[in-house]
């Protein structure tokens, strides 16, 4: 059963190496607060550390990715995802569509016109440590584990 990992870009454009923009890119991170569900694979593993300078990471939970497509996923046109959109798929509500894709039954780009990248607002009460640094010298960035749960509810 493969784990989903969250990935919110919590850093600018300003200064970053070329690298890391291809990347971040790559990864469908364009702007500051978008976010996107990646599957922890070596590959994405290696893509996050080549950009934990610029983004937190960690495994979603359940209850989060269910509301997160709820409250902040879109369909193309702008258009919000509800049930209807579930039903459509096969599934009875968002909530089983998160099951699915935590199971590893579906994949997040199998959703047809499901978007990839979830517009977040800022955190609520401001970040609880620096921007600029990582996770365990008291910053935002990098890998945060469960913590991302936290950070996607202050931001939805």
């Amino acid at each position: 059963m493969p784990k989903l990992l969250a990935v919110i870009r919590l850093r600018g454009a300003a200064g970053v190496p070329r690298k890391v923009k291809d990347t971040l890119k790559m990864l469908n991170l364009h702007k500051t607060n978008h976010a996107t569900i990646v599957e922890d694979t070596p590959s994405y593993r290696g893509m996050l550390e080549k950009v934990a300078g610029y983004v937190a990471y960690g495994e979603v939970n359940r209850e989060v990715l269910a509301d997160l497509l709820r409250r902040r996923g879109r369909l193309r046109g702008n258009k919000p995802v509800t049930d209807d959109f579930a039903k459509r798929l096969g599934f009875e509500s968002l909530e089983d569509v998160a099951d699915a894709l935590l199971e590893g039954k579906v994949r997040l780009k199998e959703l047809r016109g499901l978007k990839p990248v979830f517009r977040l607002h800022p955190p609520r009460g401001g970040f609880k440590g620096s921007i600029k640094k990582m996770a365990g010298a008291g910053g935002e960035l990098g890998y945060r584990g469960s913590d991302i749960n936290e950070l996607l509810k202050d931001m939805m």
